[in-house]
């Protein structure tokens, strides 16, 4: 039996809440409108859930006339929509933190996809190491987190600093954010990548959705 519906331009894993306890999101850059509604539609008949990233407002209003309850945030350019909306059950916190205001829109594709799942979240903004002490004053909430994600361009050094404070594990997101020789994101993933802080775990640039599935994951 077929785990997949055959669309012709997809082959959608209406199988994936099965084997891995939560359905297929939709990445929705590079799609067309009419072929993410689509998918889409496979998906919502089958798990009564949908989780839609990199999508622009234009796709969101598109999307809207088809499912009337889709919700949208708009910095993190992420929409939901679940039959029966998550509760918060999970004791755990988990903290989303940046080194800048440049960083929100990362962050908040972050924090859609952990309140999306169930998680509580707290968000801690333009704490970088450019001014370390507003990080500092705020170590009541690093050090209440079960999981806290990272998120920082430049040269990325906030996940160490973070990482050495605490004993919950951190989930580092470099950003594209900086000037040229940050190599659009590859100056903050290498220092992450090379964090001499033991505990640190690194997703790709820009992946908010990755680091909020991967917190998810360890929040259970």
């Amino acid at each position: 039996m077929k785990r997949y519906k055959d669309l012709g331009f997809a082959k959608v894993d209406i199988d994936r809440k099965h084997r891995r306890g939560f359905p297929e999101v939709i990445f929705c850059q590079g799609k067309q409108k009419d072929q993410i509604k689509k998918i889409a539609n496979q998906l919502y008949k089958k798990n009564g859930l949908l989780l839609l990233t990199k999508i622009d407002k234009g796709t969101y209003n598109y999307l809207k006339k088809t499912f009337s309850n889709l919700k949208y945030n708009s910095l993190g350019k992420i929409a939901f929509l679940a039959k029966t909306p998550a509760s918060f059950k999970k004791k755990g916190i988990v903290l989303v933190v940046t080194g800048g205001t440049s960083d929100i829109p990362v962050a908040e594709e972050a924090a859609a996809t952990l309140e999306f799942t169930g998680n509580r979240v707290k968000r801690l903004f333009d704490v970088g190491v450019a001014g370390v002490h507003r990080l500092l004053n705020n170590k009541k909430d690093l050090y209440e987190a079960s999981v806290i994600i990272v998120i920082a361009g430049m040269e990325g050094a906030l996940a160490s600093v973070v990482s050495g404070l605490v004993a919950s594990p951190v989930i580092a997101v470099p950003t594209s954010c900086g000037y040229g020789a940050s190599f659009k994101g590859l100056a903050a993933l290498l220092t992450m990548l090379n964090s001499c802080s033991p505990g640190v775990t690194i997703v790709n640039i820009d992946n908010g959705f990755g680091a909020g599935y991967f917190a998810n994951l360890i929040n259970k």
